[in-house]
């Protein structure tokens, strides 16, 4: 992970390096700093579309949400490289940035990106997006964010409808989880009994607890409401978790924990887990184009016959 401490970008947070777009091909339209709320500067989000002719109803979306530890990146940088593929395959994608710890804490965030996916539903007909097809990708701190968007359906404390478009759904048809955090009581441990990185989310220091305010345990309630298993339900929509094996950061019995947890309240069918051997907290091996083909896959099945379609 960055130095959360980096002084490289606007207001001394970490701005990875940007997207690539120059193997993007079939890309029409890039429309960047869109406002889908007016609290913040970090309330924008960027909009690609295809060229290719929409389907009726619109281009399906996928909704990306960036990493970052809630603290630091940003909605063009590298981590949206690899749903910037879906372009390619006929979908619109949007790519959201939220406010993060040092200006707002949870809930903020999540109440930022259900506002995002209302947004977008609201003008949906202006860019051609079918509403009722919408994908929801994110990668570490973006993926605990996309899975709360997926399980917290209906929880008025996991959403302001004052930031607009309140006769919208933020429910996404279908979630994409690559290595996100879920219950952070449990990454010490699981780091301890894996040995794959230092058990040091309980510090003050730690994401997690400038997340919440304080250290994680001395809020286990604020820590249970983060948590997206917290809300799970069995309308829950399809989950697809992939996760690194030997991943320090964010370890990979809490996605396995998750995808159980899915199965085992709402069937079989409703998860999928890979556990990329080898791989750490991102990495080449998320986005080899075996890999890539396999969520695309998932997100083909589902994107007309999860919970929007």
């Amino acid at each position: 992970m960055p130095d959360p401490n980096s002084p490289d970008g606007p207001n001394g947070i970490f701005v990875a390096p940007p997207c690539d777009l120059s193997g993007i091909e079939g890309i029409s339209r890039i429309l960047t700093d869109l406002p889908y709320a007016g609290q913040s500067e970090f309330q924008k989000l960027d909009l690609y579309l295809p060229k290719s002719v929409p389907p009726e109803g619109g281009y399906p979306l996928i909704f990306f949400v960036h990493g970052g530890a809630w603290m630091m990146c940003d909605k063009s940088d590298v981590q949206l490289q690899p749903a910037l593929e879906g372009v390619k395959k006929g979908y619109a994608v949007a790519s959201v940035n939220y406010r993060l710890s040092s200006e707002a804490l949870f809930p903020a965030q999540i109440h930022d990106v259900k506002a995002a996916l209302r947004w977008l539903r609201g003008n949906s007909g202006k860019y051609l997006i079918n509403p009722e097809k919408v994908a929801a990708w994110g990668d570490s701190a973006g993926a605990h964010l996309v899975s709360l968007l997926g399980t917290s359906a209906g929880v008025e404390e996991m959403e302001d409808l004052s930031m607009g478009h309140a006769e919208e759904s933020a429910e996404p048809g279908l979630v994409v989880s690559w290595f996100g955090p879920t219950d952070f009581l449990k990454m010490d441990s699981f780091l301890e009994e894996s040995g794959t990185g230092e058990a040091d989310h309980s510090t003050p220091e730690s994401p997690e607890s400038r997340l919440l305010g304080a250290p994680i345990a001395e809020v286990p309630q604020l820590v249970q409401k983060a948590n997206p298993e917290t809300w799970l339900t069995e309308n829950c929509p399809p989950f697809l978790f992939q996760h690194g094996s030997l991943d320090p950061l964010v370890p990979c019995q809490l996605s396995e924990l998750f995808y159980r947890r899915v199965t085992s309240l709402c069937g079989e069918d409703r998860a999928e887990l890979d556990i990329l051997e080898g791989a750490v907290h991102g990495g080449e091996l998320f986005e080899t184009e075996e890999n890539l083909e396999r969520v695309f896959r998932f997100i083909e099945k589902h994107i007309s016959g999860g919970k929007d379609s």
